[in-house]
């Protein structure tokens, strides 16, 4: 795997004060968002690109809660925030937006994948292990609900699981509960 890193960057937010550094991997560039001085175990949230949740606030799902709840939390903690550039469960921003179609339409986050060819989730992980390697970190504290994101961690100690349960609203409480109930999301 070729990876090229951006150099380190300042980055003063609402949330509080981070480093920035980026990692290539092909055409993705993902971005790490962590604090000057990172906890010897820091809670770390892996986060998957959705510019409908994260840029413009979409209550289609609960991303942007999520994100936004991670960035409070690792600066308050010394903690990081991993944002991998795989929008939509990584079938893209075109697809992601069929999908939604097809979800008006009446079918689930994860029918709507299979009527475009994909799985539920076609997301990977290897690249949070490659991170947190770069940065030295051995043991983390996970902020996820997704078992996919526990499991797919290789040769990094998760010692604790840390909930990121976020409020439902009328529009994505068919598709929280979709999570829950068909893809294991422990909510």
């Amino acid at each position: 795997m070729h990876i090229k890193i951006s150099e380190v960057a300042n980055l003063p937010s609402r949330f509080g004060d981070f480093k920035v550094k980026a990692f290539k991997e092909g055409q993705k560039e993902h971005l790490v968002i962590y604090t000057d001085n990172l906890s010897e175990v820091p809670t770390v949230r892996v986060h998957s690109e959705c510019l409908t949740g994260d840029a413009i606030g979409s209550l289609k799902c609960d991303c942007r809660d999520q994100l936004e709840f991670a960035l409070s939390l690792a600066s308050k903690n010394n903690g990081m925030v991993i944002y991998l550039r795989q929008e939509g469960r990584n079938i893209g921003l075109l697809n992601k937006i069929n999908a939604y179609a097809l979800q008006d339409k009446g079918f689930n986050t994860i029918e709507a994948n299979h009527q475009l060819g994909f799985r539920a989730d076609e997301r990977t992980y290897e690249m949070v292990t490659y991170i947190l390697h770069h940065f030295g970190i051995k043991k983390i504290k996970l902020l996820t609900n997704n078992p996919d994101k526990i499991n797919s961690i290789s040769d990094i100690e998760i010692v604790e699981r840390v909930p990121i349960i976020m409020a439902s609203n009328k529009h994505n409480e068919a598709y929280l509960n979709t999570k829950k109930d068909e893809m294991g999301h422990l909510i």
